[in-house]
């Protein structure tokens, strides 16, 4: 899997003798604004919305540190009021940028920032980060709507970012969660809140389909070079860099998701306005990790035709790939060039799936025969049986075949003879190597912890009554879910029977 969930290049760094380096988060950030300076065609200076009576809900100090931001002021009533969308910080102009995109399919028009507005973009020890507001209000893009995120959504967004962070998956960050006592109507009455998010950038494959869409084809190339420049230096020194830029986009997104797949994670709402140019997991709306492995888990109760089943995920992102090659076309020129780009996508993520589903097996080697052998039988068992799939690995990783701790595997199939047949197939394809190290590499790539939805829901249930603690020790697990923490063993545990009766849609 990825090992960071943003990498700045050192191109993208600016350096001590650049005026627009910015300064340490503990004092007052100098705002690069970079993306503010493409012009009014882009975004749109906006403020937010302030909020009555904004509390803590959750503070990320870990991730503060890496920003360099000062805990102290973290916990500060000035920073509570900036993360709330209360007052300005540090002078910045906050934005909210527009694009378009296909929304399940279909061609969805302009959309843009409804409820997220971009504070601003500084330097940090990670390079440069953008800071953004979710739920701070309606922008000029909201469609009608009221431009808030309720509390149960802010909570699943911040909780789950840092938990594929913590995975070591590519993902936007959470830096913390405000809330208020302000009403805001969804199925019910529910109360607001703000997430603050983090990452090199927010732009969006359907930042391109806006542009390329309404033939502003000068603003296109604008959008493109901007992101080259920043984000994708090498492709300005190749000799088509449009369509470097379009294969370097697929590079990153196919690795997403093949780590997406290993993990067991459903996203769930894969509209082209929701993937990120940088390869980043990007909006978690109606999101799930598995329970039981089932392939064709839809885990979005408004997917009525199953688009963006955890199966169908790598199709889609391809579809998403030539959504975005497609706009890209005007800057390209040649179909056939653009098409070599994509293609790549079916080159590369089987190879990486399969070696992220090796790892899992202790076989980072795997090769397709042993995929064919050793992975698709196991896959096929577990998907008959809805073995529960983080519990499976992390069993297996504690006790290889011909273990006493091998057992508890057992326990988890009804089909005994059959897991005992692939058992004598695995013991046969490892004879000979050392299983001990085999077993400690597994345990570092088989989680003890995920985000399970029940867990996320007793969070959010604790924090309705105000109680902020489950939260932040969610946090704590899942910011290193390869450890033990045996003072919190049972937040590794198979779910509970209502677990099965939690709906996720896109309301949030």
């Amino acid at each position: 899997m990825q090992t960071a969930s943003f990498t700045a290049s050192s191109e993208s760094t600016p350096s001590p003798a650049d005026p627009t380096a910015g300064a340490p988060l503990a004092g007052r950030p100098a705002w690069l604004n970079r993306f503010h300076s493409l012009g009014p065609a882009f975004s749109t200076a906006w403020p937010a919305r302030a909020l009555p009576g904004p509390h803590w809900v959750a503070r990320n100090e870990g991730l503060a540190r890496e920003l360099g931001l000062d805990l102290d002021w973290l916990a500060s009533d000035e920073a509570l009021d900036v993360f709330t969308g209360n007052r300005p910080w540090g002078g910045n102009a906050s934005i909210a940028t527009v694009y378009s995109g296909h929304q399940f399919g279909m061609w969805a028009g302009q959309l843009g920032d409804g409820r997220a507005l971009l504070l601003g973009e500084t330097r940090t020890a990670a390079g440069p980060m953008e800071f953004q507001l979710k739920g701070s209000g309606p922008t000029p893009y909201s469609r009608m709507g009221d431009g808030r995120a309720v509390l149960r959504s802010s909570i699943r967004e911040f909780l789950a970012s840092e938990a594929l962070h913590g995975l070591g998956v590519a993902t936007t960050r959470a830096l913390c969660i405000t809330g208020s006592p302000a009403p805001v109507r969804r199925e019910e009455t529910e109360t607001a809140a703000v997430v603050t998010r983090v990452a090199p950038s927010f732009i969006r494959f359907g930042h391109f389909e806006h542009f390329s869409h309404n033939g502003l084809h000068d603003e296109l190339r604008q959008l493109a070079d901007f992101v080259i420049a920043h984000h994708y230096p090498g492709c300005a020194d190749e000799t088509q860099p449009y369509t470097a830029l379009l294969a370097a986009v697929t590079a990153r997104t196919a690795a997403l998701m093949a780590d997406w797949q290993a993990i067991g994670f459903c996203h769930g709402v894969m509209n082209t306005d929701n993937m990120s140019i940088l390869g980043l997991t990007l909006d978690y709306g109606p999101f799930q990790f598995l329970d039981g492995f089932d392939p064709t888990h839809i885990c979005n109760h408004s997917d009525h035709q199953g688009r963006y089943a955890y199966n169908r995920q790598p199709n889609v992102a391809m579809w998403n790939l030539y959504a975005l090659g497609q706009a890209l076309m005007p800057l390209i020129g040649d179909s056939d060039t653009a098409l070599a780009a994509l293609e790549t996508y079916k080159a590369d993520f089987p190879g990486l799936l399969r070696r992220a589903m090796g790892a899992k097996l202790g076989l980072p080697e795997l090769d397709a025969d042993g995929e064919i052998r050793l992975l698709n039988p196991l896959l096929q068992l577990m998907a008959r049986e809805r073995t529960d799939y983080p519990i499976f690995w992390r069993r297996l990783s504690e006790g290889l075949p011909g273990t006493p701790q091998f057992e508890a595997v057992r326990d988890l199939f009804l089909d005994r003879p059959a897991l005992d047949a692939w058992a004598a197939d695995y013991t046969a394809h490892v004879a000979g190597r050392d299983t001990a190290a085999i077993s400690a590499a597994m345990l570092r790539t088989n989680p003890k912890y995920v985000l399970r939805n029940h867990l996320a829901q007793t969070a959010i249930e604790a924090a309705e009554n105000g109680d902020f603690q489950p939260t932040q020790d969610l946090l704590s697990v899942l910011s290193s879910p390869y450890d033990e923490h045996p003072q919190h063993d049972a937040l590794a545990g198979f779910p509970p029977d209502w677990a099965s009766n939690i709906t996720i849609s896109c309301s949030s």
